[in-house]
């Protein structure tokens, strides 16, 4: 019998390494620092396995990361240092947070033999990021010793996974990572899901059977293509109209006759009207939070007017909010397919609801024209010359009302994730988030759409979408001259008396060529779609500069009407 093989030792920096290759990991995002040079030395001596992207700040890198984590589904991987690296990179972590998106954050930590004496950028990292229902991590660990390293990365990636998804922080201290360690690479962990309770299935049904009016409200995380199809089989079963929560519009396939629209900011006012008139609500997978339930309106909290169904993998998110009929604890990825083995009737009542609820999400389509340039007629010029498969990323701001509610997303089960797109609000995530896509996935043409202020938060990660030849890349960056959505409450709020809201721009397509991508400037509707037309096939990235009047507010209204309603009140 020949003897068990043995790991030989190294640098539990190279070990981490090994550990993530193990995991699957093949891209990491990070900003590097003197405090994790082991780990960088793991990374040149496993080039060919996986690879770092250097980014330009961390808060970029983590969005990134985070963008990782719901294109894929594990968590996205970024390495910060210690202090002001891993403060910057905080904005990710509470974006993966409130997104419930898979996600481990390594920080290097100043070395064992200098802790507590607040040496050179130390930081408590528990008490940062301290974990809790409204912390900024589901867990937070620090690595004294080389030998569990594999230990608390499988513990790392499995909380990160299991039940709610959520963010993890890693501690990394400096001589730990330098330290030789013969600890093995343990196996790929692979999430522990769960079914819904059989006897809360009959109840569902029951609630179903009794109901006249009922709608879904999908969204959240930990959806695949087989629970988006079994989603769409439930509902077709069932003919129920499906909507889809804040910014998780491609959970449902939007053309679908059974597809009734968001639910989130600029949400269609008829929408709005029948979740409040219906008798039956299904939350599947979305935590019914401020901006899904506008403000907690649409369900009155904590005893909403509707009878409600809420099935979430969080069990601490069930009943956090809302006194439900019925709560089951659920992953999305099991639920959706047990949903679908519920026997439907020959027919049902609300046939001609879901007809109508759709009817009315393809009348909210139609806008009408702005002059000179239309924003509804760029998404949709959009979405008529690039692929199915587009990814379409933005961060915060009024401009992304145009984005979410002209684009049609295929669902989920078609080509993956479509929309990347913030829960938390965090400006400046839409360019890196789509730099994240446009290095994971090669072969598909992504398109972030930014606003003025959000894009300046981030717009120094057009040189890692250079450096690291992302190619098939568009960012539109509409310029407005001012934080609008903040303009626009003030105009709702104090009329006429504008402060710290105007911005001084710069000629962002210049911008964009010094660092080596394509930029033009549009300010005429009409000249859109030929500046498209040159970015496809043109091989290098491409920033599309659009002045918008000021004025143009949301999809809806504009400033001055804002603020004459205002002044009339």
């Amino acid at each position: 019998m020949s003897a068990p093989e043995t790991t030989p030792s190294r640098p539990a920096g190279h070990a981490l390494v090994e550990a993530l290759v193990a995991q699957g990991v093949h891209t990491c995002f990070g900003v590097p620092g003197e405090s994790y040079l082991a780990v960088l030395d793991g990374f040149h001596e496993h080039r060919e396995r996986i690879r770092f992207v250097a980014c330009r700040q961390e808060g970029g890198a983590a969005f990134m990361a985070e963008a990782q984590g719901k294109l894929s589904g594990r968590p996205g991987i970024c390495f910060v240092t210690r202090g002001p690296g891993a403060t910057n990179a905080s904005i990710g972590v509470h974006t993966a947070f409130q997104d419930s998106t898979p996600m481990i954050l390594f920080v290097g930590q100043v070395a064992s033999d200098q802790r507590d004496r607040e040496a050179f950028q130390e930081l408590d990292y528990r008490q940062m990021f301290g974990p809790g229902t409204l912390g900024l991590a589901k867990w937070v660990g620090e690595v004294q010793h080389a030998d569990r390293l594999p230990e608390y990365i499988a513990r790392a990636f499995h909380t990160a996974m299991q039940g709610r998804p959520g963010p993890v922080v890693l501690v990394l201290p400096e001589d730990m990572l330098t330290q030789l360690t013969a600890a093995p690479v343990l196996p790929r962990v692979e999430p522990v899901r769960a079914w819904p309770a059989p006897g809360g299935l009959r109840d569902l049904r029951a609630l179903l059977s009794a109901a006249q009016r009922p709608i879904v409200i999908a969204g959240g995380s930990g959806w695949d293509a087989e629970a988006a199809s079994a989603l769409q089989r439930f509902a077709e079963n069932w003919q129920l109209p499906v909507a889809c929560g804040w910014r998780f519009q491609d959970t449902f396939d939007n053309r679908h006759e059974l597809y009734a629209g968001d639910v989130g900011i600029g949400i269609s006012p008829k929408l709005a009207a029948r979740i409040r008139a219906a008798d039956l609500v299904i939350a599947l997978g979305v935590r019914l939070g401020e901006m899904t339930t506008g403000g907690y309106t649409l369900l009155q909290a904590p005893q909403p007017a509707q009878r409600l169904v809420h099935i979430h993998a969080g069990a601490e998110e069930l009943g956090r909010v809302y006194a439900a009929d019925l709560l089951l604890q659920a992953s999305m990825a099991c639920a959706a397919k047990a949903l679908e083995t519920l026997a439907a009737p020959a027919t049902v009542s609300w046939a001609a609801h879901a007809a109508a609820a759709h009817a009315d999400y393809e009348a909210n389509l139609v806008a009408p024209p702005v002059e000179p340039l239309d924003l509804a007629v760029v998404v949709k010029t959009l979405q008529r010359l690039l692929p199915e498969d587009t990814v379409y990323t933005n961060g915060a701001g009024n401009f992304s009302g145009w984005l979410h509610r002209y684009c049609c997303h295929p669902g989920l089960q078609h080509h993956g994730r479509t929309q990347l797109a913030p829960t938390s609000g965090a400006m400046g995530y839409g360019l890196p988030a789509a730099v994240a896509a446009a290095l994971l996935h090669r072969e598909r043409t992504v398109v972030n759409v930014a606003g003025d202020g959000d894009f300046l938060m981030t717009g120094q990660e057009l040189a890692t979408a250079t450096g690291y030849g992302a190619r098939k890349l568009i960012s539109v960056v509409v310029d407005n001259g001012s934080y609008g959505t903040i303009r626009m409450h003030q105009e709702r709020d104090y009329p006429g008396r504008v402060s710290g809201s105007e911005l001084f721009n710069p000629d962002f397509a210049a911008f964009a060529r010094a660092f080596g991508w394509r930029g033009e400037f549009i300010d005429r509707t009409a000249d859109f779609e030929p500046a498209l037309q040159r970015f496809i096939g043109a091989g290098v990235p491409t920033l599309l500069h659009l002045k918008l009047d000021t004025d143009v507010s949301t999809t809806r209204t504009t400033l001055s009407a804002i603020r004459a309603a205002a002044q009339r009140a």
